[in-house]
This record gives structure tokens, C-alpha cells and sequence, in this order.
């Protein structure tokens, strides 16, 4: 049986996380979508919120992560993420991170942006 699937789409926040000195003094903004896979049937026939994951939560714990400690990867951010969502949330049974950093500038050319997936599992 294919797991259910709760979407956070299109969080911002500004974080100062990069290899080059002026993302990391400067900062820059981020966009973070979150995907939790888990069983929402019980939530769904219950309208119980402890029968499922209160994603305010997930939200709070993103901007901690995106707003706190810079780190040099966009990939250390996501696995961080991830890592938080499978511990908080033991219903969770997976979690897939996109973090986008926006208007990337690659010599003399301005990038849409540059965007890490990642997908992890419980266990």
C-alpha cells in the first residue's frame, strides 16, 4: 500500500548558509518543501489532530534549521531537515526535502536557482 502524503510548499526563509564569504555575511533567501509520507486514514475517519503530524511543528523546526547555524552545503541543510522530521514525527514513515536557493549567480549568469532533493526513510 502506497503511504498518504502531507505537502508544505514554498516556505521562505533567509539564511546565511553558502561557500563563497558574501552568502554567508549577506544571507539569502530559501525556499523549502517538505513531503511527510505517512498512514492519514485514522486522522481522516477521526478529525483528530493526534492522529496525524501538526505541521505548524514541521515549519518551526524548518526556519530553526534554515535560520539557525550556517553550514556551507544546501545538502547539509536538507539532511538536516530530514533528519529532524524522522525524529520529531514518529509517524512519519518518510520525508522528501527540496531546498531552492533562488537567483543563484554562476560567473556572468543569473540561475532560476539551484535546487537539492533528498528522500529519507525511517529505519
Amino acid at each position: 500500500m502506497e503511504l498518504d502524503k502531507i505537502h508544505l510548499r514554498g516556505m521562505r526563509f533567509v539564511g546565511y548558509h553558502g561557500t563563497r564569504p558574501e552568502e554567508r555575511s549577506l544571507g539569502q533567501q530559501f525556499v523549502v518543501d517538505v513531503t511527510l509520507f505517512l498512514d492519514l486514514q485514522a486522522a481522516g475517519r477521526t478529525d483528530d489532530l493526534q492522529q496525524t503530524v501538526d505541521y505548524s511543528q514541521v515549519h518551526q523546526r524548518t526556519r530553526q534549521i534554515v535560520e539557525g547555524e550556517p553550514l556551507q552545503l544546501t545538502e547539509a541543510v536538507a539532511e538536516r531537515i530530514a533528519a529532524a522530521v524522522l525524529a520529531d514525527h514518529l509517524r512519519v514513515q518518510a520525508v522528501q526535502v527540496q531546498v531552492t536557493k533562488p537567483w543563484v549567480r554562476l560567473e556572468d549568469t543569473i540561475l532560476d536557482g539551484s535546487v537539492v532533493e533528498i528522500v529519507r526513510r525511517r529505519g
